[in-house]
């Protein structure tokens, strides 16, 4: 009799897990997003970030262009190249401007023809993908999009 009551107590027990973790799969879900596009804008002398997810972009409209939160996801540096190896790896000044769909990094000087930019951004990062969690191979930390954009 008490076999019995241990293995329908346990039912009971793996019941709130597996929901537990269908809630955190549907939650951690990332099949209607598409991935972040970082580019330089038609005419060079800009970069668009497109493909932000929604939620993120709302919450950004509320703050202001110049508020270090929103210096801090994005950030750009002139790196050295093959060609010209006196630069130093330096942060680029410039405006974030946000739109409805979009962010727009204008820089103070212009773009030069030829040189490397390493774009950061922390925009869509996220710990781990569906595969991961259900691998148990979650990241401890939100690792950032980094891409680099020759001109």
């Amino acid at each position: 009799m008490v076999k019995y009551r241990i293995k329908f107590s346990g039912i009971w027990v793996f019941l709130p897990v597996l929901c537990l973790f269908s809630c955190l799969f549907a939650a951690c879900s990332t099949t209607n997003s598409k991935p972040l596009l970082i580019d330089f804008s038609a005419d060079s002398t800009c970069i668009v970030f497109s493909n932000i997810d929604r939620p993120g972009l709302l919450q950004l409209t509320g703050i202001e262009a110049q508020d270090s939160v929103l210096n801090s996801l994005i950030s750009v540096l002139q790196t050295t190249s093959e060609t010209d190896s006196l630069i130093k790896e330096a942060p680029l000044a410039g405006k974030l401007t946000i739109t409805d769909t979009n962010i727009v990094f204008k820089p103070h000087r212009p773009f030069l023809p030829g040189h490397d930019y390493l774009v950061i951004t922390y925009l869509n990062a996220r710990f781990g993908t569906e595969e991961q969690i259900l691998k148990s191979q979650l990241n401890t930390a939100v690792k950032p999009h980094q891409v680099v954009l020759t001109r």
